[in-house]
Formats: C-alpha cells, structure tokens, sequence
C-alpha cells in the first residue's frame, strides 16, 4: 500500500535526520482536506517540540532527504511542519491495476499476527435475548471479522449466564408450575413465565422463597435431578440462540459459559488469599486498594463525602457464595493457559466499565507474569433509546424482544421491497427482504459511535437515502447492475490498464486506496462505525463518478478503465460490508 511505502521512506528519512528518534509514531495518514494533498504526516512537530527545536526546519531536513518520487508529484511543509504528500496519478493507477488484477485488495494481512480473544453477547439460559444483546452481539462480530480479514487468530467465546440464584426459582417453577404443551411449543417464553410467577410467589410466600433455596442448594450439591433439568434448560436456551445467531449470521469457536469454571473458583479463591490479593472483610472475601496508584486511576478506590474511601472488588461472599469477579478472573487465568491470547477483549454495556476496571486490575496483582504478556481491553458501548429518548421499549413499557425486532425488521422491509417491486417472486421478495432487514438493523447499531447512545429509528434506517444499510447494499447492487448491461463486453478482467484522467475518476481512485487504513482503525480504535462512514463516502464518491464518466459508452479504452474502476468498488463496498457482518445481493 502506497501510504506504507511512503511511511517506510518517511522514517528512513527521519532516521537520518534524528537518529535517537523512536519511529514507531512517525505515520502517514490520509489529508483531511485534499486540497493540500493525498497523505499528510504530523510526526515531526512533536519530534520537535521534544528536542526544542524549530518543527519547519525539521520538516525540511526530513523533506530534503525524502525518497518518494516514485509515488509523489511532490512533498510540501505546510503550517506549523506538517508534510503534505501528493500522489502522481499514475502511482494511483498502478496500485488500483494491481488490485484489479488479483492483487490485495488495498491492505495487507498482518506481518506479525496476534491472537486476540472476543468475548461477546453473552446472554443468560432461560431468558430470551432482547435487544440489549444486540450491541455487544453485532459489534463484537465485526470486531471479530475484521480482525480475521486483517490476519490476526480470532478467538470468539460466548460467555453464557447459565449458573446462579435465579436456577433456584427456575427448578422450584419447573416442579410445580410447569406447562409441558407451552415447553415445547415455546420452551424459552415457557420458562420466562415460571420464572417470573415464582418470583413474584416468593414475594408473599417466604415457604416458596425457602423451597427455591432448597432446589438450588441441591443442585449446587449435584443432585442428579436438578443438574439434568438444568443441563435441560440449557439445551433449550442454547437451541433458541443458535436460531437468533444463525440469523444475524453469526458463529462461536467456543461457547463457555460461567458454570464451566466452577471446577476453579476454590482454588482461584485460595490463590488470591495466598498471594495477599484479597483479604477478609466482615466475612467476605475482598480485593482492596494497594496503593501503587494514584486515588484517580486506583479502580478500588471511590471518591465519597470529600475524601478516598475503600470500592473493593468482592471475590467471595460472606456466605462462602463466589460471584462475577471471581468467575470472571477464573476465566482470564483459562483463557490464558488454553489460548496464550496477546489480547483479550470484552464487549459490553458501560455499565460494567468499573468492573472490568476492578477485574482487570486484580488480575495483574494476582498473575503479573501473564498480565505482562496480554492486553485486557473492555470495549463498552452506550444504550439504544426510543423516541422519548428513554430506554427503548414495546409500548407496553416491556423489554423488546430480539427474535421479534428482526422478524419486524424483515417485514417492514417486505413491505418496501413489494411497494417498489410487486411483481418480483415472493420468495425473491423475502429473500430480499432478510438481507436489507437484517443488515439495516446491524448497520443502525455500528454507524453510531459506539460510546454514544442512540435513537432507534425503523424509518431512518430502512431508507435509501443517507448513511444506511440499504444505500450501502443498493450501491453495490447498482454497480453489479452495470456488468450485466453491459454483457460480455463488460465482464469484469484483470487485464485492463486502468487510467485516470478526470476528476472524479482521481477522487474515488484515492479513496480506494483507503480502504485498509479504515480496517486498521477499527481494529485499533474498536469502532466499526469509521468503517461504515469509508463505504457511506465510497458510493458518494462513486455515484458521483457514475454521474459524470460514462462507463458503457465510453470508447474502448476508457471503458474498460472505468469497468475495471467500477468492478474495485463493487468488491471493496462488499468486503467492507462482509466486514461489518452485512450482507449483498446482485439485484435488490
């Protein structure tokens, strides 16, 4: 890639120039403004502010020992020392005709893989997914897939809630309130029901809040007939994810849930005792501040009534009862003897930001050699919101259901697709259906940034018009609409020499070039919305191109050029959306 080859010169260059200089930060990155240029770097201002010495004679040190000619037209300092690259058209053109001719497709697998574990959606045995699990669910598969386009070992894990109290209220229900017609005709709905009919049971009668306690206490102890209507629940609850999943397109290497690591909370409590890490405190078990970190960044330290008072991190009940933090450093310590990951990354609600914080830093105290070698990362994200701008619910004020809001989402899309297309095949029409559904639900989660809450909104996402799913998808099937007009004058080669004359044609060509720095800042940043915005300026670029260059009637030469420029887009807005787990369609 072009901006990598003029990185590597650009550091030779200050090499020269500085040789202490640590490289590692001198990056070239596109212009902000292409009136000043294609790529730009920044570097050699903070070189030289750290050296005290004047940053535009640095810059011009480095720019007179600067070898891109091959590439650039020219290198310009511009205000404080920046360095502004400008492409020659035909560097530009040489790198897209080798993309057209099966080379990379505008970035490159990693030089030196990582293996990085995901740990994502996590929903919870005997209770149906909601749309809560949607962001965790849809981000952390894109984390996954660009990560894998990108060359790095993806690990994905589904940490299932399937182990604690709630089994209690569950095992007591399923003995004497259990409806076996309603179990198997809609086995999760089933159990949500004698769950909630216990709970509130147990509210007014403390003898079913005692026998709860009893079917849990056996099953803890291993009673054989509770652990097989547990293990039951399980299958059910599983069976019904698999089915959301297989919709959104989404697959596990591993699903572990909590009751898996059970077997290593005794002695994960007896270590952390032994190594000092937690400590007794009114019977329970806790990990408190040690004092290596200021009271600001020190997660087990709280700032309450003026002064820094004790936020520990509770690994053992006072009732002897082990909990999240205990099982979810059982898991680090597992994930890192079967994995040997370089990071690991957790994708959840904010939240649970002060418990990652809290789990994250107890790790390190209690296995430093292993923390050294990994990075812990919680990738957390903001709430999806109604209209009213509160927590997004039926009208009922319940919690909306997964399974129905992408059943709604194909049928609103039915609905536009028979509206524009009638006499298309039903089964063409649904199929069409699924896919802008589906992907138009997936790209309204990633397009916000993901710290951010968002409004959920059926119109704006399901439009062709604006950054959406289906202008995306209607893009690419436009531009695949263009090869089959065109016949076998038209099909897509490797051969064509591509040129680049008009204005338009040099716009999409740069951004093309693009498309592996917007995977990398994803992988980076942890945000697949910089991804979608690339593609959203993509199909602008491109409908301007369309607009102004004619393709099919263009004469020979030009044609092919464009056919083959048509053909790069078409494949980079379908890796791109591949990439934000979206699928395309030829014909919509």
């Amino acid at each position: 890639m072009i901006h990598l080859l003029l990185e590597e010169q650009l550091r030779a260059a200050v090499a020269a120039v500085l040789p202490d200089a640590a490289l590692r930060n001198v990056l070239v990155r596109p212009c902000p403004d292409p009136q000043f240029g294609d790529y730009q770097s920044n570097a050699l201002m903070g070189l030289a502010r750290e050296r005290k010495m004047n940053p535009r004679q640095l810059a011009a040190d480095v720019q007179a020992r600067l070898q891109v000619g091959e590439w650039c037209a020219g290198v310009e300092i511009a205000g404080a020392g920046f360095l502004n690259f400008r492409l020659k058209p035909a560097a530009l053109a040489r790198v897209l005709s080798a993309a057209a001719g099966g080379g990379p497709l505008f970035f490159q697998p990693a030089v030196q893989p990582r293996t990085v574990v995901i740990d994502f959606s996590s929903p919870n045995v005997a209770k149906p997914m909601h749309v809560g699990h949607i962001r965790s669910t849809i981000l952390g598969d894109s984390l996954a897939r660009t990560l894998r386009l990108l060359g790095h070992r993806v690990v994905t894990d589904n940490h299932i809630g399937d182990w604690g109290t709630q089994f209690g209220m569950l095992l007591h229900g399923w003995k004497t309130r259990l409806d076996p017609q309603a179990l198997h005709a809609h086995p999760i709905a089933e159990l949500e029901r004698i769950y909630k009919a216990v709970q509130a049971a147990a509210k007014e009668d403390a003898t079913v809040l005692e026998s709860a306690r009893r079917e849990l206490v056996k099953l803890q102890s291993g009673d054989a007939e509770n652990l097989a209507l547990w293990r039951e629940m399980i299958r059910l609850s599983q069976s019904e994810f698999d089915t959301i999943y297989a919709r959104l397109g989404i697959k596990f290497d591993f699903t572990l849930g909590e009751s898996y690591y059970n077997p290593r909370l005794p002695a994960v409590v007896q270590d952390l005792r032994a190594k000092g890490v937690a400590r007794e405190s009114d019977g329970a078990l806790c990990v408190f501040s040690d004092g290596q970190l200021p009271p600001k960044e020190d997660p087990f330290l709280i700032h309450r009534d003026g002064s820094w008072q004790p936020n520990p991190l509770l690994a053992l009940k006072s009732d002897g009862a082990a909990n999240y933090a205990t099982t979810d450093l059982a898991t680090l310590a597992y994930r890192m003897e079967t994995w040997q990951p370089d990071e690991i990354i957790y994708v959840t609600d904010g939240r649970q930001q002060l418990h990652f914080r809290q789990v994250f830093a107890a790790f390190r105290r209690w296995r430093p050699e292993d923390a050294a070698r990994v990075k812990l990362t919680h990738v957390w994200f903001g709430s999806i919101l109604g209209d009213d701008g509160k927590p997004f619910k039926t009208r009922s004020g319940e919690v909306v259901k997964l399974a129905e809001l992408l059943d709604e989402a194909e049928e609103r899309a039915l609905a536009l697709v028979t509206q524009k297309n009638p006499d298309r095949p039903e089964a063409e029409r649904k199929e069409i259906a699924r896919v802008v559904g589906i992907g138009a639900v997936k790209y309204a989660d990633l397009l916000p940034n993901r710290q951010s809450d968002y409004v959920f909104s059926w119109d704006k996402m399901l439009s062709l018009q604006g950054n959406t799913a289906p202008y995306l998808q209607y893009a690419y099937a436009r531009i695949r609409s263009i090869f089959r007009k065109g016949g076998e004058a038209a099909a897509p080669g490797g051969s064509a020499a591509i040129s680049l004359e008009a204005p338009e044609e040099l716009a999409l060509a740069r951004h093309l070039l693009n498309f592996g720095i917007s995977l990398q800042a994803v992988a980076e940043e942890y945000r697949p919305n910089l991804l979608g915005n690339y593609l959203y300026d993509l199909a602008g670029l491109f409908a301007r191109f369309y607009e102004s260059c004619p393709v099919l009637k263009a004469g020979e030469a030009s044609r092919q050029s464009r056919l083959a420029l048509c053909d790069l887009t078409a494949r980079v807005l379908r890796q791109g959306l591949e990439a934000l787990g979206i699928e395309v369609l030829d014909q919509m």
